[in-house]
């Protein structure tokens, strides 16, 4: 095990890079602190369901990643959590990978006296909380810390400067909503819907073309980044290839976010015009869409690329109150930053009362193989 690092001094690094399409708008940001609807209390469901894949990314960097190689001309190893949010899922996957790294070192090195050395760095939108993230830093850690504020659509990184990229629960989010669903004269204007659940294909089409546009641009970004036999890492929710996305137990939370938005326009509680000119940037893509834009990329082999059980919602019932609270620390930032804020509270309060009202529909949601692993080694 390599030596604990001291305590560094915290680095906040800008990124830089090509000047691309806006990036993720500032309101897309979890909850930060420490209070009732954060996301550091409120993120257990997805370390949970990332727990799952831990063993497959262990048995990845044990067969594909050559941590010899890439140490041979240094002994720091650069990697990069990309949407880590504040913590404390970020802090247990970087241990992780840490360790996975340090176990094949140890396996392909022997007889090296060279201490690995590693730096982290933490990625995400500037908005989001970095005091919380780094005041919670473990103080034992075997890994020195720098927080790294962009958008990950873009650059963040010298060229050729990652070893290692894990992104988590993370690259579903868009990096904004797609135009022609503000458009009312086009047919995929979303008009009393927030998502692309249940809705017309022209809405579905914008929401894919959206996500492989971004998808092209994460990857051209990281293949200037990443090392040449550098790995990636990701972690996210998928759709099983041809199944529509309203049989999928999430895509209920989302039809009925819109059902209760429209309740509240008929009270009078919000305008119309609010409801429709909101839209989640939220895309779950399939394992063929996924492949396609990879290869399409070509600068990464796909070494894994599979669906998987999500532990939290597979696992006995859907627990609807915790599953709410975490969609609003996930989300809260986007609706206050839409809606005003004195009807967040109403509308969560509306939104759990409507999903334990249809419990058995919940239930029967389709749960098994909804989430996404790839893995990738840069060419």
């Amino acid at each position: 095990m390599a030596e604990v690092a001291p305590e560094p001094s915290l680095l906040i690094i800008g990124g830089g890079g090509e000047t691309v399409r806006r990036p993720l708008p500032d309101s897309l940001h979890v909850n930060g602190g420490d209070g009732t609807y954060s996301y550091t209390r409120n993120s257990y469901f997805q370390r949970l369901a990332a727990n799952v894949v831990k063993g497959r990314i262990k048995g990845a960097i044990t067969m594909k990643l050559d941590v010899e190689k890439l140490s041979s001309t240094s002994n720091t190893i650069y990697i990069a959590d990309l949407g880590c949010a504040v913590g404390p899922n970020t802090f247990d996957a970087m241990q992780d990978v840490i360790h996975f790294i340090q176990q094949k070192y140890t396996l392909q090195c022997p007889q090296s006296n060279t201490t690995l050395q590693f730096l982290v760095l933490f990625n995400d939108q500037p908005s989001n909380d970095f005091n919380t993230l780094f005041t919670s830093l473990p103080r034992e850690r075997p890994y020195y810390a720098a927080g790294v504020p962009g958008s990950f659509h873009r650059r963040l990184f010298p060229e050729s400067s990652i070893h290692f990229v894990h992104c988590s629960y993370a690259l579903h989010w868009l990096s904004k909503v797609p135009e022609e669903l503000l458009d009312k004269n086009c047919g995929a204007w979303n008009k009393g819907r927030i998502h692309y659940t249940n809705a017309p294909n022209e809405v579905v089409q914008a929401y894919a073309s959206q996500f492989a546009k971004d998808m092209e641009e994460f990857l051209c970004a990281r293949a200037m980044e990443i090392v040449t036999g550098g790995m990636m890492t990701i972690i996210m929710p998928g759709l099983p290839n041809e199944m529509p996305y309203s049989q999928l137990a999430a895509s209920l939370m989302y039809d009925f976010m819109a059902s209760t938005f429209m309740d509240m326009v008929n009270e009078g509680l919000i305008s119309e015009d609010e409801v429709d000119s909101f839209n989640l940037p939220i895309y779950t893509p399939s394992p063929a869409e996924m492949a396609s834009v990879v290869e399409k990329n070509g600068h990464f082999s796909i070494e894994m690329l599979e669906l998987t059980n999500p532990a939290s919602l597979v696992d006995g019932q859907v627990d609807i109150k915790a599953w709410v609270i975490h969609v609003r620390a996930a989300m809260e930032g986007m609706f206050i930053k839409h809606f005003s804020p004195d009807i967040i509270d109403e509308m969560f309060d509306r939104l759990t009362k409507k999903l334990f009202m249809f419990t058995e529909q919940v239930e029967s949601g389709y749960k098994d193989r909804t989430q996404l692993l790839v893995v990738l080694i840069r060419k």
